[in-house]
């Protein structure tokens, strides 16, 4: 046997002519194999961030919660267990680990069973009627020589562990979209104070401006400048209300409710919470899901490699079967008999055109290419925090110079009323004045929305969990 074999590998090595077995053995890939091709793309990284405000600590976990507002809190476990791309982001991480586990089952031996019999029944002449039963036990088994099997299987566990991060970094993801469409559904809200506020001291205003009229005191013209604005206003507020209905709606669509614009939403935005700690770049690229999904599929492709490698190689295939034939059922387990049949077969595919060889460049290409997208999720990612961290700062002061602007503007609009009814001032000063309080007042929400936005997006960039 041992001669036998040996004559087979050494024929098929001299037919194939151009390639020798040492050349085409995988390298068998590591963790340090890998762990070296992953840190060759980060090798780079800062021990610090830029930005000057970032604050070395553990980053905080449940920052939804931090926001301290129960309604969005339940809104996103709502989200979580009903979200439609969840669902099927978790159906996909099933599948992941069910084709992984099937990538393990060449690894170990398959074994079946069989029994049957006949009968068969002439109706005429002198053969007698025949009856046969049988039985058998199979076994068979591929020995893992050069490391194909155990590829094949930890390809198919980094793919479904990939799958994994990335259905947690979704959680994250949806999570944060919940928290931020909340947001915009309460600044909607606020709009609508905004506008509607306007609109009362216009509905005033014109109201002043017809009794003016009314006694000779003011011109037609002032009336149409009143007019104007007032139905203006109504119309501000006409499309508040329906882009707070819209945001309701896009809300209700990410929680997995009807669409009918009737969620709950608090009536203020949260108070920002402080900072949160940023730790370092590097502890980063170990805790944010997405970056730990692409480093997971760089090892999927390491071992997709050996496999492609391995299977140019020498395939030995082991089978035995055991059973018993008989025409009658007491002798189905004499020993006499039963038989027992083992063989083997070694297969190595001598010419394929070039076949293989293309698959073991795609193989290499795919490794490259996983590098290459793993190092530019992390670049991505930093750059993420870094921009949040910064935009944070200018963000604040954004909101204290706007803070400033509406209460200035709005003492403004109380002299210019003051001076108006005095008639030290005509109406479209004061007109022009009312206008501004509008802007600053509705640039302060959206400012001080867009606070908490970053604040929001800043510990997504961070891989901090939400709960």
């Amino acid at each position: 046997m041992k001669h036998l074999l040996g004559s087979v590998l050494l024929s098929a090595f001299l037919l194939s002519g151009c390639e020798t077995l040492s050349s085409l053995k995988p390298v068998g890939s590591s963790q340090t194999d890998i762990s070296s091709g992953l840190q060759s793309k980060i090798s780079e990284v800062p021990q610090t961030w830029q930005a000057s405000q970032a604050r070395l600590g553990d980053v905080q976990i449940g920052w939804i919660d931090r926001l301290n507002d129960p309604i969005l809190s339940g809104l996103v476990r709502e989200a979580i267990l009903n979200n439609r791309d969840l669902q099927a982001a978790a159906a996909n991480v099933e599948r992941a680990y069910a084709l992984a586990r099937q990538a393990g089952v060449p690894l170990k031996p398959t074994i079946g069973a069989s029994g049957g019999g006949d009968r068969t029944l002439f109706l005429t002449g002198p053969i007698p009627d025949t009856s046969a039963m049988n039985w058998g036990v199979s076994a068979s088994w591929e020995p893992d020589i050069w490391g194909r099997l155990k590829a094949t299987q930890k390809s198919a566990y980094a793919s479904a562990e990939s799958a994994d991060a990335d259905y947690i970094y979704a959680q994250h993801s949806i999570a944060a979209a919940v928290a931020q469409t909340y947001l915009a559904a309460i600044e909607a809200l606020l709009q609508i104070d905004v506008s509607k506020k306007s609109l009362a001291t216009l509905s005033e205003t014109d109201r002043i401006v017809d009794v003016q009229y009314a006694e000779g005191l003011a011109m037609a013209q002032d009336v149409a400048l009143s007019e104007s604005d007032l139905a203006g206003r109504r119309a501000d507020v006409a499309v508040a209300e329906g882009r707070y209905r819209a945001s309701l709606r896009a809300l209700e669509l990410l929680v997995g409710r009807y669409p009918a614009a009737d969620i709950e939403t608090s009536k203020a935005l949260p108070t920002v919470p402080a900072l949160p700690n940023a730790d370092t770049p590097l502890s980063l690229i170990e805790r944010r899901p997405d970056i730990v999904s692409d480093g997971l599929a760089v090892a999927a492709s390491f071992y997709n490699l050996d496999q492609t490698k391995a299977n140019r190689l020498p395939t030995l295939s082991l089978s035995a079967s055991t059973g018993s034939t008989s025409d009658q059922l007491k002798d189905l387990l004499n020993p006499d008999q039963i038989f027992i049949n083992l063989a083997s077969s070694l297969t190595y595919l001598i010419f394929d055109n070039g076949f293989n060889k293309a698959l073991v460049e795609e193989a290499t290409a795919q490794q490259r290419a996983a590098l290459s997208a793993y190092a530019g999720t992390i670049l991505k990612s930093l750059e993420e925090v870094e921009t949040s961290l910064d935009q944070l700062t200018v963000l604040e002061l954004q909101v204290n110079a706007l803070r400033l602007s509406a209460s200035e503007a709005n003492r403004a609009l109380r002299i210019a009323n003051i001076r108006y009814n005095e008639g030290e001032a005509d109406l479209l000063d004061t007109l022009n004045i009312e206008a501004r309080v509008v802007s600053a007042e509705s640039a302060l929400v959206s400012a001080e929305r867009a606070v908490l936005n970053e604040w929001i997006t800043l510990n997504l960039a961070l891989g901090g969990s939400w709960e």
